[in-house]
This record gives C-alpha cells, sequence and structure tokens, in this order.
C-alpha cells in the first residue's frame, strides 16, 4: 500500500506521458540535432538508437523498478532496498547531477522562453535580421539572458510547488500530442525544400569514418540525458506508481516515443541546414537559427513559429519539472520539510548556479573550464561523466544490491511477459550494459583509446 497523503499518477497514460514528458525535451529537440551534428550525422544517429536500445532502455527499466519497488525518492529508494549505506550515495549523485543538469537546463529553457516571446510580438520571422545573428544577440545580452533563466526556474517553481497531479500530468495528455503534430508538419514543409536531401543523407546515411572515440562517448551520454536516466529521475517519478502498471512496457512506450521525436528532429533541422546553406557544426544554437528558416517559409509562418516554441517550451519545463522534483522530493522526505518552501528555496538556489553558465556569452566569455566555457563545461560534466557513471551505479545496485525476487516481481507484474523475458533483461543488466558504460569511461580518461 501507498502512504497516505503521497502522491499517484492518476492514470496508466498519465504516468506514461509525465515520463515521455520527463524524457521528451531537450535531450530529442535541442542537443540530439546539434550535437549530431558536430559529431558525424547518420553513425552518431545509429550509434545513438543503438545505446537507446540496448543501454537506456534496459536502464529506464531498473530505474522504474527500483522507484516503484521503494515507493521512496532517490535517496530514500537505496537507502530502503539496500544494507549497505554506501549506496545512498548513487542517490545523492543523481540529486546533485539533477541540479547541474538543471542549472544549464535552465539557460536553454530561457533562450527558448525569450523566443517564445519575440515570436508573438513578431520579432523573430519578419525581423529582417539574419537569424544566427538574432541568435547571437540573445544569447550575448546579459540582461535577456538572465531574464529567461528568472522567468524559467519561476516557472519551475510554481508548478512543483503545487505538485505535479493534476497540472503537469492533464496538460500533458493534450500538449505533448500537439508537439508531435507540429513535428510532422515541420518535417514535411523541411523534406520539401531544395536540397534537402543531401540533409537526409547526413543524418542517416552512416558514415564512420567520422566516428571518434569522443563521439562515441557523446552517442552514450546523449542515449542517458535523451531518456533522464542515471540521475534517478524515474527512481522518483515511478515511487508514485501503482502496481497495476506494466514496467517494461511503460519503458517502452517511453523509448519509442523518444526515438520517434529524436528522429523528427533530425528530418527537421538537417534538411533546412542543408538547403539554406548553413552548417550542421553550428552547435547549440541550430534550433534557434534553423527553426526560423523554415516557419518563414511556411504560410503563416510566424504563428506556426509562435505555437511551435510554446509547446517546445512545454516539452523543455516537463523535462526541467522531472530535475526539480527530484531534489525536492529528496529533501521533501528526508527531513519532513513542506514542498513549497522547498520548491522555492531550490528554485532561487538553481538560478544563482545558473549565473554563470548564462553568461558564458556575454560577460563571462573569457572564462574557459577544460578548454570550454562555463556551459558547454557543464554540459559535458553532466552528459559525459555524472550520467554514465550514475547509470553504471544503477546496473550495478539492481543486480547485485537489490532483492531478486523483489525485482523479478516488479518487472513481471501486470506485464503479461514470460519469465524468459525478465532473465534477457537481467544477463543485458549484469553484462552488457556495465562492460559498455566501463569501456566508454575508461577511453574518456584515456586507460585506452576507442
Amino acid at each position: 500500500m501507498n502512504e497516505e497523503g503521497k502522491e499517484q499518477w492518476s492514470s496508466k497514460v498519465g504516468f506514461i506521458l509525465a515520463s515521455a514528458g520527463a524524457a521528451v525535451g531537450l535531450g530529442a529537440i535541442w542537443k540530439l540535432p546539434y550535437v549530431t551534428g558536430m559529431s558525424g550525422g547518420g553513425a552518431f544517429f545509429l550509434l545513438f538508437v543503438l545505446f537507446t536500445l540496448l543501454i537506456g532502455f534496459p536502464l529506464l527499466i531498473s530505474e522504474y523498478i527500483i522507484g516503484r519497488g521503494s515507493g521512496k525518492e532517490a535517496v530514500s529508494a537505496y537507502k530502503k532496498l539496500s544494507k549497505h549505506p554506501i549506496w545512498t550515495w548513487a542517490g545523492r549523485i543523481g540529486v546533485i547531477g539533477c541540479f547541474l543538469l538543471l542549472s544549464f537546463y535552465s539557460v536553454v529553457g530561457g533562450w527558448v522562453l525569450i523566443y517564445s516571446v519575440l515570436s508573438i510580438t513578431g520579432n523573430v520571422i519578419g525581423s529582417g535580421a539574419d537569424y544566427g545573428t538574432l541568435f547571437q544577440t540573445v544569447t550575448a545580452s546579459p540582461w535577456i539572458t538572465l531574464l529567461g533563466v528568472f522567468l524559467f526556474t519561476l516557472l519551475n517553481s510554481i508548478v512543483v510547488s503545487s505538485g505535479v497531479k493534476k497540472g503537469i500530468e492533464r496538460a500533458n495528455k493534450y500538449l505533448m500530442p500537439m508537439l508531435f503534430l507540429f513535428f510532422v508538419i515541420l518535417v514535411v514543409r523541411a523534406l520539401t525544400l531544395d536540397g534537402a536531401m543531401e540533409g537526409v543523407r547526413f543524418f542517416l546515411a552512416p558514415d564512420f569514418s567520422n566516428i571518434t572515440g569522443e563521439a562515441i562517448l557523446y552517442a552514450l551520454g546523449q542515449s542517458f540525458f535523451s531518456l533522464a536516466v542515471g540521475f534517478s529521475c524515474m527512481v522518483t517519478y515511478s515511487s508514485y506508481l501503482e502496481k497495476d502498471v506494466s514496467l517494461p512496457y511503460s519503458a517502452g512506450s517511453v523509448v519509442g516515443m523518444n526515438i520517434f521525436v529524436s528522429l523528427l528532429a533530425g528530418l527537421a533541422i538537417f534538411p533546412v541546414v542543408f538547403a539554406f546553406g548553413y552548417e550542421p557544426t553550428e552547435g547549440p544554437g541550430l534550433l534557434f537559427v534553423v527553426l526560423p528558416a523554415v516557419f518563414s517559409e511556411i504560410p503563416f509562418g510566424s504563428l506556426f513559429l509562435s505555437l511551435f516554441l510554446f509547446l517546445f517550451l512545454f516539452a523543455t519545463l516537463t523535462s526541467s519539472f522531472s530535475l526539480h522534483e527530484v531534489i525536492v522530493a529528496a529533501y521533501t522526505e528526508k527531513a519532513g520539510r513542506k514542498r513549497k518552501s522547498v520548491a522555492w528555496i531550490t528554485g532561487a538556489i538553481v538560478f544563482i548556479a545558473a549565473i554563470p553558465a548564462a553568461l558564458s556569452s556575454s560577460l563571462l566569455q573569457g572564462w574557459s573550464l577544460f578548454g570550454k566555457n562555463v556551459f558547454d563545461a557543464t554540459d559535458y560534466l553532466v552528459s559525459n561523466i555524472l550520467l554514465p557513471t550514475g547509470s553504471l551505479l544503477i546496473a550495478l545496485f539492481i543486480i547485485h544490491q537489490m532483492d531478486k525476487k523483489l525485482v523479478k516481481e516488479e518487472f513481471l507484474v501486470s506485464s503479461n511477459l514470460s519469465p524468459t523475458m525478465y532473465h534477457i533483461w537481467r544477463m543485458i543488466m549484469t553484462w552488457i550494459v556495465p562492460v559498455i558504460i566501463v569501456i566508454v569511461l575508461c577511453n574518456l580518461v584515456g586507460i585506452f583509446s576507442v
């Protein structure tokens, strides 16, 4: 039985869409296109899909099992399920990682919010400005960037302080399908442009001569980032879940939606990149440069751009809500503090922590960490070091620490799957997932090169 007064999802669909909302956001729509562009195109995307299916999918099931099996948030879940207190660090690393991720995620969320406002006022399409120059103007202004971050963290604090069931779950049922619909419209228009097929070939035709060890690491990190696994976000979300929901089927639905959106994002972006003569290696601003160019070619493009940006903003917010929720749930349950006060304090601290990343393209442009600006360094630390490390700890925990009977029960309940499927999943989590993660991490620290 669930603890009295504990948050609960109202339905299976609500949980799946909330999980998809946590996963389908900046990872699939913003980050994947530009990382793919910088990492060789089709070969990188193929590696991303393979990592998502072979590693991300089993890990997502694992986080679901830990969360529902314990009924606790990220830190308390590991404490309850293991006799060894050191494993609580798997949850603590998740909370720290969520905080760091949210600190630079809020910067991009602020960009989306600012662009949403600019599109309504007609200052994106029809402004007469070069779209690349417009993006540089927005990111180079300390006040505009900080205002965006402030408003984004404010929205997070308002929603998370009130709970996510009535607001986010209900809104996901309508807005996520609308996001898919607008993406399809965008893809259809992009594919009809002259020169579009060159972009499709770049995105879908693998050329492994462009793949490096670092690109493999990026593909692995992207598979974690886009599914929100590794930081125990899904441990917290699934702790609110009833026993009548199949965890493998729920995970499969989320993975399928995420890969589908990632495919749509690439098909919407790269045909336009090549048709309009942009460079696929443009980086984090790729989406903000290409989207206006596409919509400028569509009748009522300004209206469609405004609608799409607001839907993209919602997808960005639902992802950030899950990060915010992990932090809030950890401190609320641990110390018995009130949700509202913890949510607002967390929002304030995240805003302060986000300032260096927000100013990376303006006042702090000269600052660098390991040869990267603050924004890129935080992104690299989170996506390519902390996420794989957290995922490795989760894999080791569920196989070597968690009660096998409970794991099997959570995997099979309400799923109608045969025990053979459970044993296949367990074999993957025992041998394939940790070995691949260790190989990639060893390559990162230079023990050997891939």
